[in-house]
């Protein structure tokens, strides 16, 4: 009997790791799943066989847990990342020395490849330590694995998605919508595209060793996807800016409360464009055609219309 192929993907549980778990499950792979608590990520047993998809206990930051959940593993995928940091969690820790220890361990177990999930802004000199700890990690990965596949995604959308829901949930809630760099722009990209990028790098040979940036087909400006949020979701608020040295001190100063909205890093993240580099290795190279936001987001921003969109509401004019 021919020995199942094994996948280890670390953070599957999360919002782009579920759709990756998926997909590999479907093409019969068995699906280690390295998350740290493995009781809340049970979810995903449905989306194999019995016993295709198999949760472990593991952390980036350990050793021999990361050791464990590679061996024997053909291909692994990393997707861990972290937006905000703590001290029992810094972004050296998860995004460079993670990176690294899952790249060093897979080249020295015989993984024939690695797809690191990064971020478009990656960058080892950038100021916001996200991004330096994302380049970092390229750095190391590419160093230890000189055929590792890279993707760099924009900003990611989804039903579970932090950003559009968050912001819809503003527009419920707040008698006006903030508008902090509104005239930064992003490339939004669905996330099952994204998950469509990580199995086609995997299944060519070609993608070794390169770097792509994953973004949707349209650019949009912060400010622009602000009004069409107020647009779908039915909320007549008008769109006001908010100066950077208000939005800074708010941040250092809620920069360790729970559900904090913005942290200072955030903010230098938010300052600069987020969008596919001219002449980057992209979706298109990847045989996958961009779904745009306006055909996926509507379809889960409507529980967030006046009456959880389960009455009618008369169309609301486009925000401005």
């Amino acid at each position: 009997m021919a020995t199942r192929r094994v996948a280890t993907v670390f953070g599957g549980s999360g919002f782009i790791g579920r759709y990756v778990v998926k997909r590999l499950a479907q093409q019969g792979f068995v699906v280690r799943v390295a998350v740290r608590d493995p009781e809340a990520a049970l979810f995903l047993k449905p989306m194999g066989s019995v016993g295709q998809v198999v949760l472990l206990s593991s952390s980036v930051t350990n050793e021999a847990t990361v050791h464990r959940a590679i061996a024997g593993a053909e291909i692994v995928v990393n997707l861990v990342g972290a937006l905000t940091e703590s001290r029992a969690a810094s972004f050296d820790a998860i995004h460079a020395e993670g990176a690294e220890r899952i790249a060093r361990i897979a080249a020295a177990t015989g993984v024939s490849r690695l797809i690191q999930i990064s971020a478009i802004g990656a960058d080892p000199n950038s100021a916001s330590r996200y991004a330096s700890t994302k380049g970092k990690a390229e750095q190391a990965v590419l160093a230890a694995f000189p055929t590792a596949t890279i993707l760099r995604p924009s900003l990611v959308f989804g039903m579970e998605d932090k950003f559009f829901n968050r912001f819809a949930e503003i527009a419920r809630l707040s008698p006006f919508m903030p508008v902090i760099c509104g005239d930064t722009k992003m490339q939004p990209v669905f996330v099952s595209d994204v998950a469509d990028a990580v199995m086609a790098a995997l299944a060519s040979p070609a993608t070794q060793g390169k770097i792509f940036e994953i973004g949707g087909p349209r650019v949009w400006t912060f400010r622009e996807i602000l009004a069409f949020i107020l647009q779908t979701t039915h909320r007549n608020k008008k769109l006001i800016d908010i100066p950077m040295g208000i939005a800074r001190m708010q941040a250092c100063v809620l920069q360790h409360v729970p559900g904090k909205p913005l942290t200072p890093d955030q903010l230098l993240m938010l300052a600069k464009d987020n969008v596919v580099a001219p002449g980057a290795l992209g979706l298109a190279d990847l045989r996958i055609t961009p779904t745009p936001v306006e055909l996926i987001v509507p379809g889960y921003l409507v529980r967030y219309q006046p009456g959880g969109g389960r009455r009618p509401t008369v169309p609301m004019p486009e925000a401005v």
